[in-house]
């Protein structure tokens, strides 16, 4: 379905699809540069070239517009971590799903700062999809946890933000220090952090050592030591 036609000089005629993904791409430039409350629909509709009618025929509002931005991108970070999990052995998927933060926040257009950077966190909906995909990535590690570990699954979720939030971190503190670490460096370092820290828990089948234990959890095991985290690789 083709849409409107916009005024002349300030568009083309383009299908409805393509003029929504035009809209957004522009949006995500304002709102990146601007941050949420300084940015205006106006500076929206202008960057698109097309006018404000235009704009709110696809976008009823801002936090509208502002959402479809959030879901698109936790979308496509969420993707990359699932497919992560296709691969054949943990220390690929670790490894894997390490390097997507990395190059989630290294893709053109900076749209990681609408999720990790929010200035609009607080506002209920945005922080219902941003607490999902934090809980989304943190499942997806945590389906690596327990089939190493003796965890169950509340503590394999809580190790799993812990990850998650890990590789998150470091990916953002790598953007800003590009010129002096490589993004390779950067994925093996978080990644093999990430690996050891296995090491802190018994492999399955293992006896548990509790991380709560008044004796026994200060004094490594022989199931610790023998953890698939242990070894990087």
């Amino acid at each position: 379905m083709a849409d409107e036609m916009t005024p002349p000089g300030r568009g083309q005629r383009l299908p409805r699809s393509e003029r929504r993904a035009q809209l957004l791409d522009a949006a995500l430039g304002v709102f990146v540069e601007n941050g949420y409350h300084a940015a205006a629909m106006d500076d929206i509709a202008a960057r698109a070239g097309v006018s404000k009618p235009v704009l709110y025929q696809h976008f009823p509002g801002k936090l509208e517009l502002y959402l479809a931005l959030i879901d698109q991108h936790t979308g496509e970070l969420e993707q990359l971590v699932r497919d992560a999990l296709t691969l054949p052995d943990n220390k690929a998927r670790i490894n894997t799903m390490t390097r997507a933060y990395f190059d989630f926040v290294g893709q053109e257009g900076a749209a990681f700062r609408l999720i990790f950077e929010s200035d609009l966190a607080n506002e209920p909906e945005v922080r219902r999809r941003l607490d999902q995909i934090d809980l989304t990535c943190a499942e997806a590690m945590a389906e690596i946890i327990r089939s190493e570990t003796s965890m169950d699954q509340e503590e394999a979720v809580l190790v799993g933000v812990a990850f998650v939030g890990l590789a998150q971190t470091s990916a953002r503190h790598w953007l800003t220090h590009e010129a002096n670490l490589s993004r390779e460096t950067a994925v093996r370092i978080t990644a093999a952090l990430i690996r050891r820290g296995f090491g802190a828990f018994p492999a399955v089948g293992k006896a548990e050592a509790r991380p709560d234990a008044t004796s026994d959890a200060d004094r490594p095991s022989d199931s610790v030591r023998e953890s698939v985290g242990t070894t990087a690789g």
